[in-house]
């Protein structure tokens, strides 16, 4: 949805996924709202000690948001709390800054993924709660690149047979399952895994550790050459 028309947006549900300083005193600040996909804006004066937005500027929380202006970067009026505190600590938190590096990356600016809103917000509250990041992690990833329109068959192979969970499949980015390797740059798969992934079951082991290959892989793919910051210390932490 192309917002560069519309002047100015109240009480938007919006995250802050990261603020670099702008001038001076001011802040741009990278927004995740709901309606309106990843929003840029300018927090003016937001870096003087006495601004009331500075203290509301704090990823992973859920925020209501105004802003104005018809160009990609907007001006930021306000932000207020909103459906309460969310705590990420130690490897959640890096969990989430990890979330937060993907949706700068691959999503593109003022394109409304509401779906995707949702499952970020439920993410949140589930690393939050402590409950098992790897497969988490692997939840959100999936569905980021589903609702941004990659294509990640998970049922069918590339000639559209139903995959047969006791083979081996190659799985290509772009292509997905291929019964054998010609392009030579797939990651070995157990058709097992792939439907386990489709019924959002990763109670199984090899489950758990061919679906981060498989993320590891296409995430790679859509990225492209410059790596994220934050997928070194995920990795050092065996969660990516």
């Amino acid at each position: 949805m192309a917002v560069s028309n519309i002047s100015r947006q109240d009480n938007q549900p919006v995250y802050v996924l990261h603020t670099y300083p702008f001038k001076e005193t001011s802040l741009v600040v990278e927004l995740f709202s709901r309606d309106f996909g990843r929003v840029a804006s300018v927090a003016k004066g937001a870096r003087r000690p006495r601004s009331a937005m500075r203290g509301m500027l704090q990823s992973f929380q859920p925020l209501l948001g105004a802003w104005s202006g018809k160009l990609e970067l907007k001006t930021l009026h306000t932000l207020e709390w909103h459906s309460g505190l969310l705590l990420l600590q130690g490897q959640a938190l890096m969990c989430g800054f990890y979330l937060n590096e993907l949706l700068l990356r691959l999503l593109p600016r003022e394109d409304a993924h509401e779906a995707l809103f949702e499952h970020y917000a439920q993410t949140l509250r589930t690393l939050a709660s402590g409950k098992d990041s790897a497969t988490t992690l692997r939840r959100f990833e999936l569905k980021m690149l589903q609702e941004m329109g990659y294509a990640v068959p998970l049922e069918r192979d590339e000639a559209d047979a139903v995959l047969d969970a006791e083979r081996d499949y190659y799985y290509v980015a772009e292509h997905g399952a291929c019964r054998n390797n010609a392009l030579q740059n797939g990651v070995l798969l157990s058709g097992k895994t792939l439907l386990d992934m489709a019924r959002d079951d990763y109670s199984d082991l090899q489950t758990q550790i061919q679906s981060k290959q498989l993320m590891r892989i296409l995430i790679s793919h859509y990225l492209g050459d410059k790596p994220l910051h934050t997928r070194q210390l995920l990795l050092d932490l065996q969660e990516i």
